[in-house]
């Protein structure tokens, strides 16, 4: 265009736009800048060489426009507005039934605040998208070139550490616009989201002042009134024109943020750097190029706007993080979630796409092989490629639309009645008490409230709100409303698919693994997964498997319904739920960690057990799910001397229970599948001797340290102690810690005096002594309770004083008065249910031998520790010691042979002499007391 022909193409326009400045604002203004601003960003646009097509996402309209320009201009390339390093896994998408997302994550992050990991870009692809139709057409189309030019995953990160940033996807909305949670929102996950074309007022004012007088509620609804169905038949022209005027608008009246514009402006001085580069290395004509960006972005007013802008703009490198790249399911309501969007606005964008393709006839672009792609009928006629026509002059189309008053278009009945019917069959299927009157009422009421709108046809919305209106009634019977009733009849939610051949190398690797269970692994729901290892044992294969991704997935994923994996058993049956298909998310991101699902799990349990603020219990734990789930011994062994490390720092004893638990089981495990015990866990018990015994006077008079956790302490020490002192440890330490232990709180007390009587320091006699003591003093019974709990936890450490516990419960129910006794009931029983669940049943059995078995022998029973002495009824304690005592004088391989004991005793430092105990008697003692039954035996043998 000649210089003196720049700016007359909307000179016209220009002047009408300065006469209405001039009477709205009573002179010229700011409103005539802005208005001739507009024009003028419009006329830049237009007349840059590189055609710019201006789109907005997931907008059927801009999808539309672009299949038709694509086919008219056929460019030889096509530069798209998306992160430039997720170019190589577009060609996936052919593999994928659409909605899905290209994705780009980073574990480990370089550069970047620690807590920001894992970092997750998404970009999600609709079919009704102007960039699918860009991808499609250059991927399939022989000698075109697809160029992104936008910045790179790293680099969105790396502007929104430098505090310039905002998050591509919009924040938070009104409760109005924001959509409803669904099952299907968290598809993205935590993904930071990137869209081509995010076109919505910044200016808050401004949409207010839009909704209000369009008389809709949602900025969605107003689009799809305003702006995509006067554009979905309008001509390329048209349709670019009035794109930018809406980028123009927007970004003129935007307020000033200053963080968001310079990342904005930034963005399109990355864009437009690359684009000339592309240029310059290529020898291309930007005549045979099209740019496709959000209509934002091609209002730019940035020094480096066009192929011939003179300023240059410094991209810096990207960081040390290593970025992985895939393709993740995506779906609408996902989407929606992700961008802010209203609910039900992408399937609706759907259904209009469906409407307009089949009433302009124009042919889509499909990537080759697309999966779940619609098949075309073989009779449809093909759009005829235009040839490229000459280029131009621009003409003003933007004065003539504007101009136009809007079309109406009639209402069509027979689509309203189907909706009608159709919605009260869905919902009378979701328990609305729904008839057919009601389909008559949502008929009018739709029509009535397009009329009220200034609109002949009922839009969605319109039929959304009638249906609202007239079939919710007091309260929701199932579990979906009429909302989302005419969602799913709107299209649903259409949820995408990544195809086996576009899965990352673990998730493949996972479902080839899983093949023998013969089961459609890809499809979305949950199957049933039966497994007889008895019967086929190349099932334990799978069964393997199935545990890991039950512990590196999210619940649900993999749910074992029957069966359990413990150490030291082997399973026989199992049965699984499985959804790996819901889940394909996540299995996903699980091959950007490694190339198998062993590998990262052993990466994540590492990490765990090498985090600086690992505790021993969680280092532990890694360690038996290393033995567990790896059967690695190479690797347990390797986190079990990190727990030994970790043990050895540690001051406090928070999570002695844990710990107790793990090393008992490991030990068992270990005892029974190992020759000899691993080095590490004879380190342990060694190195946790001593550091119990250190850390005990402390426990037992810290307030922060729990009764639960000092038993935990005294299991440890009792249950490890043969183990340790064979190990080298001196027995002396946990005398000595037991001498400076003095206890203030009644529980601890309990628990130190049950402690005393295993160490062989104190006699049940006298335990029973202090427990009738604290009866008798009208001071202590309120707090008497508080020595029972310390009692019941005692049966961690000493199990041996089970029946005494059962005894000084019987007494505190017998003694104690109801103003005590009643308030601790509830404390005991949910005692015994957190904190009590292995000690219930030793406490219960123990329970169950002494009480009588019947009721009727219940009013004649005497409690053991009640009888007396000279009735002749021993108590079960003087029992047990008189066996005891029996038991020792008919031991005579001691007496026969001295000299073992004698060096066991001068292993242990014990100094003592042999004395001499009257022999018992010998012999069959009962023949000599009753000879009748020998006599009478004699007898009976001599007769015959």
């Amino acid at each position: 265009m000649s210089p003196a022909r720049e700016g007359a193409v909307f000179e016209a326009l220009r002047g009408q736009l300065r006469e209405a400045a001039t009477a709205l604002a009573d002179g010229p203004d700011a409103l005539e800048g802005i208005l001739l601003g507009i024009v003028d960003d419009v006329d830049r646009a237009v007349r840059e060489p590189l055609e710019i097509f201006p789109v907005c996402h997931h907008s059927p309209a801009s999808a539309i426009a672009m299949a038709r320009r694509l086919r008219e201009k056929r460019p030889k390339v096509v530069y798209l507005e998306l992160c430039e390093d997720m170019a190589p896994l577009l060609s996936e998408l052919r593999n994928c039934r659409l909605p899905v997302a290209v994705q780009a994550f980073a574990s480990e992050v370089e550069g970047f605040p620690a807590d920001w990991a894992p970092l997750s870009v998404v970009a999600p692809i609709t079919e009704a998208s102007a960039e699918y139709q860009a991808i499609a057409y250059a991927l399939d189309t022989p000698g075109v070139e697809l160029v992104l030019v936008d910045r790179s995953s790293d680099h969105v990160f790396q502007w929104q550490a430098g505090g310039t940033a905002q998050t591509d996807s919009p924040g938070p909305l009104a409760p109005a616009e924001a959509p409803q949670a669904d099952e299907e929102a968290p598809l993205h996950g935590d993904a930071v989201g990137v869209e081509i074309g995010d076109l919505r007022p910044r200016f808050a004012e401004l949409e207010e002042h839009l909704l209000r007088h369009g008389r809709v509620r949602h900025w969605s609804e107003w689009w799809h009134q305003y702006v995509e169905l006067p554009l979905g038949d309008s001509d390329h022209d048209t349709y670019r024109q009035v794109m930018l005027l809406i980028g123009s608008l927007f970004r003129r009246l935007a307020p000033g943020d200053a963080g968001r514009v310079r990342v904005d402006e930034d963005r399109e001085r990355y864009m437009w750097t690359r684009m000339r580069e592309h240029l310059a290395a290529s020898g291309t004509d930007p005549a045979d190029c099209l740019y496709v960006c959000g209509a934002f972005h091609a209002a730019s007013r940035v020094e480096e706007f066009g192929v011939d802008g003179a300023a240059t703009f410094e991209i810096t490198p990207r960081g040390a993080s290593v970025w992985q790249h895939g393709l993740i399911p995506s779906s609408h309501t996902a989407i929606e979630a992700q961008f802010g969007l209203t609910a039900g606005s992408v399937s609706i964008a759907a259904t209009q796409w469906a409407k307009n393709l089949k009433r302009t006839r124009i042919q889509p672009f499909r990537l080759a092989g697309q999966v779940g792609a619609e098949k075309r009928a073989k009779t449809t006629k093909a759009a005829v490629p235009l040839a490229l026509e000459a280029v131009d002059e621009p003409s003003d189309r933007l004065s003539g639309f504007l101009r136009r008053a809007p079309v109406l278009d009639p209402l069509d009945e027979a689509e309203l009645l189907g909706w009608s019917v159709e919605i009260v069959r869905a919902a009378r299927r979701n328990g609305y008490p729904a008839s057919t009157a009601d389909a008559i009422a949502v008929f009018e009421t739709s029509i009535l409230l397009a009329g009220m709108r200034d609109r002949a046809r009922p839009t969605p919305y319109d039929f959304q709100d009638a249906a609202i209106t007239c079939i919710e009634k007091d309260s929701v019977p199932g579990r979906r409303d009429v909302r989302r009733i005419v969602e799913i009849m709107m299209g649903g939610d259409r949820i995408g698919q990544v195809g086996y051949d576009s899965l990352p190398p673990l998730a493949r690797d996972v479902h080839d693994r899983l093949a023998p269970l013969n089961l459609k692994l890809q499809q979305r729901g949950v199957q049933r997964a039966l497994l007889d290892m008895a019967a086929s044992p190349e099932l334990g294969r799978c069964s393997d498997v199935l545990w890991m991704l039950r512990h590196l997935l999210p619940w649900g994923a993999a749910r074992a319904i029957m069966g359990e994996r413990r150490l030291g058993e082997r399973p026989i049956q199992e049965s699984w739920d499985l959804a790996l298909g819901t889940h394909q998310r996540e299995l996903i991101e699980l091959g950007y960690e490694g190339v198998t699902i062993e590998q990262v799990l052993e990466q994540r349990l590492r990490r765990r057990a090498y985090d600086p603020r690992a505790t021993t219990a969680e280092v532990l734990k890694a360690v038996e799910d290393a033995t567990l789930y790896l059967r690695s011994r190479r690797l347990a062994d390797e986190l079990g001397t990190r727990a030994l490390e970790v043990l050895a720092t540690e001051r406090s004893v928070d999570g002695a229970p844990e710990v107790l638990r793990r090393v008992r089981r490991l030990l068992a495990y270990y005892r029974t599948s190992e020759p000899v015990l691993p080095a590490w866990i004879e380190s342990f018990v060694k190195t946790g001797y001593a550091h119990y015994c250190t850390l005990l006077p402390t426990a037992f008079v810290d307030e922060d340290a729990t009764v639960r956790q000092v038993a935990a302490m005294l299991g440890f020490l009792f249950s490890m102690e043969s183990l340790a002192l064979s190990l080298g440890c001196d027995r002396t330490q946990l005398e000595l810690a037991f001498a400076q232990s003095h206890p203030r709180e009644p529980a601890k007390v309990a628990l130190l005096w049950a402690a005393q009587v295993q160490l062989g320091q104190l006699s049940r006699a006298e335990l029973r002594s202090r427990c009738d003591d604290l009866l008798g003093d009208p001071l202590v019974v309120p707090v008497y309770p508080r020595y029972l709990s310390g009692f019941l936890h005692a049966l961690e450490p000493v199990p041996q004083l089970a029946d005494f516990v059962v005894e000084a419960v019987s007494h505190a129910f017998g003694r104690l008065p109801d103003p005590v006794l009643l308030p601790w009931l509830p404390t005991l029983i949910s005692t015994l249910r957190a904190d009590g669940s292995e000690l219930a049943p030793l406490l219960i059995r123990e329970a169950g031998r002494i009480f009588p078995g019947r009721l009727a022998a219940l009013d004649a029973w005497v409690p053991p520790w009640l009888e007396e002495a000279d009735t002749g009824v021993m108590s079960r304690s003087t029992r047990t010691a008189d066996t005891r005592a029996g038991a020792g004088a008919g031991a005579a391989l001691l007496a026969a042979y001295p000299a073992t004991c004698d060096a066991v005793a001068d292993l242990l430092g014990y100094e003592g002499t042999w004395e001499t105990t009257t022999p018992a008697p010998a012999g069959a003692v009962l023949t000599a007391r009753h000879p009748e039954t020998a006599g009478a035996l004699e007898g009976l043998l001599t007769g015959l």
